[in-house]
């Protein structure tokens, strides 16, 4: 194990020039560092594997010697190893470190040695930050003590690791940092930069991109990092049925989709665009007899539902989120904004005039609420149905055409979500990114166990699919558990023994393919 006294660093150095060096250590010559604007990172390999939660969030646990084998005899080369600092200080004093965790953190980088994997560590609660519950205080964007203390941890790990190739291992500074400015975001990752390369000058660096890893960070590009994105869009089929999500109003998961907003904001929302808190609208030559229904979502403290036909109102009805039971499915209160988001799961069923050729659905007043399904039923017409996906960041809202071809009816809102989708709006950012120079991989990818596998797998393949094409690299989330390739809890999935674990031998054939 590696440490900070002088046996243990001579160990390093003597077994460095055993290894001959690496194909992924910095040019001596070109010291990283703030003066330094030229240096570039080398090619990088391209990763391929997954995240271990042994340090995870609360828990404490060594990491396995097993899941480094395994890994490496799948055929996989990467780890990331998503950590919490708060096990690695001593009674909340965080300048005052456990030597027992340290070592057990060294553990895993010698098990990463011993098998020829990559450890990438990430401090996925940072003293300052985190997505985590609890939420850390204050946040390092914006006190300077915190980023002190900040600026340490990674100093110490960064002399504790002094020596140790780029193609062994890399630091991973923040995960999804979010609430910030890029500016912000900016002045604090420069400084901790600055602190690991006054120890280290030669270490890897990945920084994640900023609004939950979904964007990058041009402004980065003098500092020498590798950015991190995320592989978990949409969140409707990632994050289907996860408990640490509002998931509870999404539609069930197809891909590809075929989807229109359901974000449905009040119309006095201003801070939300102008485009997204217009009604949804349904325009077309509706057959006689035709009715709508549409299921209510989640509804956040209040509601005004009007529905119109050709501007005259056929529906309103004010919908009040609340504790206990009610009209709603499930009563959920949200600590973070101390109100009532309601799940209703409610399907409202209204007869569509015969003649009409535009309906509308707004919410003229209180919060925002969300539709999750829109169809139109026809007397001699099958039901045309379209799903919702929820997409806080749009800026405008499409209209949905009913349209019929050939006896046959359907809803084409014009917002469809496919592997071009993928391409074109999730990664071109980044593509642009790469094009300036950026090294980019993907620190997180993965659908969580209530996710339908048959789903699961041809999203997971145009995701791995486009990466591969890209050349970007990859990790899972996670090697064991409920997003992961072993022992994931599937209902519909048949498991293959393998020592001691069940494999989903599906997807773990895929990833082995990309």
């Amino acid at each position: 194990m590696f440490g900070f006294d002088s046996s243990r660093r001579r160990f390093i150095l003597q077994n460095l020039a055993l290894l001959g060096g690496s194909s992924l250590v910095f040019n001596k010559s070109l010291v990283l560092g703030a003066e330094t604007k030229s240096t570039t990172i080398p090619q990088l390999p391209r990763w391929r594997g997954f995240n271990l939660l042994e340090k995870f969030n609360g828990t404490n646990k060594r990491f396995r010697e097993d899941d480094f084998r395994n890994i490496s005899d799948l055929g996989f080369n990467f780890v990331r190893l998503p950590m919490d600092y708060r096990h690695w200080v001593v009674d909340n004093d965080r300048r005052k470190f456990n030597e027992k965790t340290l070592d057990e953190i060294d553990e895993a980088l010698d098990f990463g040695r011993k098998y020829g994997v990559h450890v990438c560590m990430n401090f996925h609660r940072a003293p300052g930050y985190t997505v985590a519950a609890p939420p850390e205080s204050p946040l390092v964007w914006n006190d300077e003590d915190t980023l002190d203390v900040c600026a340490f941890h990674w100093r110490i790990f960064a002399k504790r690791y002094r020596g140790v190739p780029g193609s062994e291992l890399s630091f991973n500074l923040f995960n999804e940092p979010a609430g910030c400015s890029e500016q912000d975001y900016y002045r604090v990752v420069k400084r901790i930069v600055d602190e690991i390369r006054s120890e280290d000058p030669e270490r890897l660096i990945v920084c994640d991109g900023i609004d939950w890893g979904g964007k990058p960070c041009f402004s980065f590009k003098d500092l020498n990092v590798i950015q991190a994105t995320r592989g978990y869009a949409p969140m409707e089929i990632s994050h289907y049925g996860a408990n640490w999500v509002n998931s509870a109003g999404y539609p069930n998961p197809s891909w590809p989709m075929t989807s229109f907003n359901g974000l449905l904001p009040s119309e006095q929302k201003r801070e939300m665009p102008e485009g997204v808190r217009k009604p949804i609208i349904i325009e077309g030559n509706f057959p006689k007899d035709s009715v709508l229904r549409f299921k209510l979502g989640t509804v956040s403290q209040r509601s005004e539902i009007v529905v119109k036909s050709d501007g005259k109102e056929i529906f309103h009805k004010e919908f009040v989120s609340g504790a206990g039971e009610g009209e709603w499915k499930k009563s959920i209160y949200s600590e973070e904004y101390k109100i009532y988001q309601n799940l209703f799961d409610l399907e409202i069923q209204i007869p569509i005039p015969n003649g009409a050729r535009q309906i509308s659905i707004s919410n003229k007043s209180g919060d925002w609420a969300t539709i999750t399904r829109i169809s139109i039923e026809a007397p001699n017409y099958e039901v045309a149905m379209t799903e919702a996906a929820v997409d806080w960041q749009a800026q405008t809202r499409p209209t949905i055409r009913y349209e019929e071809k050939d006896g046959v009816a359907s809803l084409n809102s014009g917002d469809s979500k496919d592997r071009e989708w993928l391409v074109s709006k999730q990664y071109a950012p980044w593509r642009a990114a790469e094009k300036s120079g950026v090294k980019v991989m993907v620190g997180e990818f993965g659908a969580f166990n209530k996710t339908p596998h048959k789903i699961a797998l041809a999203w997971m393949k145009d995701l791995l699919e486009v990466w591969n094409e890209f050349g970007w690299g990859w990790a899972l989330w996670n090697f064991r558990g409920p997003f992961g390739v072993a022992d994931s809890e599937r209902s519909d999935v048949d498991y293959e023994e393998w020592r001691g674990l069940k494999l989903d031998k599906q997807m773990l054939t895929l990833l082995q393919n990309n």
